[in-house]
């Protein structure tokens, strides 16, 4: 029994002296054990592998530090503590602001750790004493990746939620000087004003937008300004704040650009938000020549705004006539100045899908020329004409006679106006 006792002790002992072994000579030859690791994350990380020398050497510093504070932990056999590792808060830092993704800083730590493992295993050699030294290492190994990476992957998430905060707080702060019709002229919101596009005689459109579906997320706001920002609605990024209860977009135009064709853009991102889940109503402006017009602007998106159904869609003014835009700004007495005998027909016609007031339409749209309207309509004369007698009957207005036509088209836009809001 003693004797087993002593040849167990004896060999433990062995394998204590094998281990203090492989730590001393990889501690002695740290350089290159660095280098080794230096190469393999360049090799295996794509954006170590295009940094700079600079970032190079830091890389370097920081490998080296990590195999330092394990093998003299090891050997001292004591627990990794944040004090050995206080440098891994200034590198994740300087990772975070240098733009590296956080699953690249992380796979940094496996691949090093792989690295270290795969020199702990080749200094234990083949003998068997070896691979039981390399095993004890093994589990503390483990324990001090998971440890420093953890403490790592915190410190990058804390400098990146500041950096979105700080940012937030800038296009914030810009945004009002902008509503106030002042483009700033010195430091930070001068340089997030061009990086934006934005210039004191641009040519710009003012988004606003609200969800309109009931119960929504508390997050649906930022995820549709977040949205709005990365749709490429044109050249620069896009000036985008979730201000108060509203989404509030400016959107650049290029100097012979055409508003239809940036409103058309926001039409289309409306839908695909709709599809994802985010129902938003948006109000668009008129072009604003200049930041000191951008106030007015601002206006006339909650305008617009205000014209928009309650299943959410885009309200354009670039878009609209200025006929349209009189009927969208039609107050009740406007309304209650429609002869009752119309508001009547268009009753009854919205009912019945709306036939007799589409051929009112087309008749304007082809200025009163009964072939072409029916052309537009695919039906023959004869059966426009009959829609043209039904029209008269029932309103008493001639669609072909100007003056009844202009009261029929005022009718049909407040009568939109007002199913589009209520």
């Amino acid at each position: 029994m003693c004797a087993a006792v002593v040849e167990h002790v004896a060999v433990e002992g062995e394998v204590r002296a094998e281990r203090r072994r492989i730590l001393v000579t990889l501690l002695d030859d740290l350089d290159e054990l660095t280098a080794h690791a230096v190469a393999a994350l360049q090799a295996e990380i794509p954006a170590y592998h295009d940094a700079g020398e600079r970032f190079v050497e830091d890389l370097r510093d920081q490998v080296r530090s990590h195999f330092r504070v394990k093998l003299v932990a090891l050997l001292e056999d004591r627990m990794v503590t944040l004090e050995d590792i206080a440098f891994v808060r200034a590198a994740a830092t300087r990772r975070a602001r240098a733009g590296f993704a956080l699953e690249e800083y992380l796979n940094a730590f496996r691949v090093g750790q792989q690295a270290f493992w795969e020199a702990v295993v080749a200094c234990a050699g083949e003998r068997p004493l070896g691979h039981a030294a390399a095993l004890t290492v093994a589990g503390p190994l483990m324990r001090y990746c998971d440890f420093a990476s953890t403490h790592a992957a915190r410190a990058y998430v804390e400098y990146q939620q500041y950096m979105v905060a700080d940012a937030d707080r800038e296009r914030r702060d810009l945004l009002e000087h902008l509503l106030a019709g002042e483009m700033p002229t010195r430091g930070p919101l001068l340089a997030a004003a061009h990086a934006h596009g934005i210039s004191g005689a641009a040519r710009m459109l003012v988004a606003t937008a609200v969800t309109v579906e009931a119960g929504v997320d508390d997050d649906a706001p930022h995820v549709g300004s977040a949205a709005i920002a990365c749709a490429g609605l044109h050249d620069a990024k896009t000036l985008v704040v979730v201000r108060h209860t509203e989404i509030v977009a400016v959107l650049v135009l290029g100097a012979d650009a055409d508003p239809c064709r940036l409103c058309d853009r926001v039409d289309a991102l409306q839908q695909r938000l709709r599809g994802e889940g985010i129902a938003l109503a948006m109000g668009v402006s008129t072009v604003a020549t200049g930041v000191e017009d951008l106030p007015r602007a601002y206006q006339e998106a909650h305008v617009a705004l205000a014209g928009v159904g309650e299943d959410g869609g885009v309200e354009a003014l670039a878009r609209l006539t200025p006929f349209d835009y009189l009927a969208l700004r039609a107050d009740d007495t406007a309304r209650r100045l429609v002869n009752p005998q119309l508001r009547a027909f268009l009753d009854e016609d919205r009912q019945r899908g709306r036939v007799l007031t589409e051929t009112i339409r087309a008749v304007a749209d082809a200025d009163l020329n009964l072939r072409v309207a029916a052309e537009r309509l695919q039906v023959h004369p004869n059966t426009a004409q009959y829609r043209l007698r039904r029209i008269e009957e029932r309103t008493g207005r001639n669609p072909r006679r100007i003056a009844d036509l202009l009261d029929l088209l005022v009718a049909i836009a407040l009568d939109d106006a007002l199913a589009a809001t209520s």
